[in-house]
């Protein structure tokens, strides 16, 4: 009968994993990918903010921006505070203001020129940081100021105030203005315009409230805009939350006709919008910032599909965790496995 093998005196069998301080060693491997993890996250962090940035420059510069109120002469369609968000993207596909859209334009020059501007006493280093984010275009300069008014007419339109009931005509057609403040008439100052091609007349619902085109008879273009300086169409009310609706255009301009031949001649505080958090009611000539909701919004929206696209892939861990398709346990059970018996 064959005698059972036995081991030579000079083998030494091979410890188990159980047998080697197995807990001590896993828990170091752990600590090592815990600290790998967050020099991971670490490294990703300026990637984030640089995204985030970009995003929230495309966003702004061509797609939606947001302004803010910080006086009352569209009140009572706008009031002091809201927050509106305006359309710059169609105008990129050529269209036109239209009449009865409530648009946001650049100052076209001696609009805003008495209006006071806040002096920056920001702290050092905040300070500085204003100034880089309006080098790279994510803060406008100091110069930069913006109104918004209502469309009233169009290049070709003749617009004048008043019938013998006291409404403002357009094109020979009246008007009945709903929007405009229940305290106020259409206009208390006469005026007739021939609205050159390409310009547009605007006037604020708060009439009583609002030195618009009526103001700047005098101004070359009869105080009349160019389509040139239309930042974009105002269609949504976003903030307040209690405030929110959107700008429709309203029936008001349904039944006026097409520009024809007509007399041509031309008559409160401009109204100014700011994307900036920073208002005061009395403010008029804010200019606009950008909205710091954007960026933490647009990074955590980036820092959520980079982990949805870890948890796709299944990402290896040598110690396991979320994603691993190697955990502890099916490690532990493959290596008992493999050890002699």
């Amino acid at each position: 009968m064959t005698e059972p093998a036995t081991a030579h005196e000079g083998d030494t069998e091979r410890p188990s994993p159980r047998q080697s301080g197995g807990r001590a060693e896993r828990r170091k491997a752990a600590r090592r990918v815990r600290r790998r993890r967050r020099r991971s996250t670490l490294r990703e962090i300026p990637l984030l903010v640089a995204v985030a940035l970009l995003i929230a420059l495309v966003l702004k510069t061509f797609l939606v921006q947001a302004f803010v109120i910080p006086s009352g002469s569209m009140e009572q369609t706008i009031k002091i505070g809201d927050r509106v968000l305006v359309d710059k993207l169609t105008p990129w596909f050529g269209a036109k203001p239209e009449r009865g859209d409530v648009v946001v334009f650049k100052d076209p020059g001696g609009w805003l020129e008495n209006e006071h501007k806040p002096s920056d006493d920001a702290p050092v280093g905040i300070k500085q940081a204003k100034q880089l984010l309006t080098f790279i275009g994510l803060l406008p300069s100091a110069d930069e100021q913006d109104l918004i008014k209502r469309v009233v007419a169009v290049g070709g339109d003749t617009v004048r105030c008043c019938d013998k009931d006291g409404r403002i005509t357009v094109n020979g057609t009246p008007i009945d203005e709903p929007y405009v403040h229940p305290d106020n008439a259409p206009s208390k100052l006469k005026f007739t315009v021939r609205v050159p091609p390409g310009r547009i007349f605007v006037m604020g619902d708060h009439r009583s409230n609002s030195a618009d085109s009526r103001y700047h008879l005098d101004d070359e273009g009869r105080g009349t805009i160019s389509e040139d300086l239309v930042v974009g169409k105002a269609v949504v009310i976003a903030w307040p939350i209690g405030h929110w609706r959107r700008l429709e255009e309203p029936e008001t301009f349904a039944s006026v006709g097409d520009a024809s031949d007509a007399p041509s001649q031309a008559g409160g505080a401009p109204h100014s919008v700011s994307s900036g958090s920073a208002l005061s009611p009395e403010a008029q000539g804010l200019t606009h910032l950008p909205t710091l909701a954007e960026l933490p919004l647009v990074m955590g929206l980036v820092g959520l599909r980079r982990t949805w696209g870890r948890r796709q892939r299944g990402k290896r861990s040598g110690c396991g965790g979320f994603g691993g398709r190697r955990t502890i346990r099916t490690r532990r059970a493959r290596e008992a496995a493999r050890a002699p018996r």
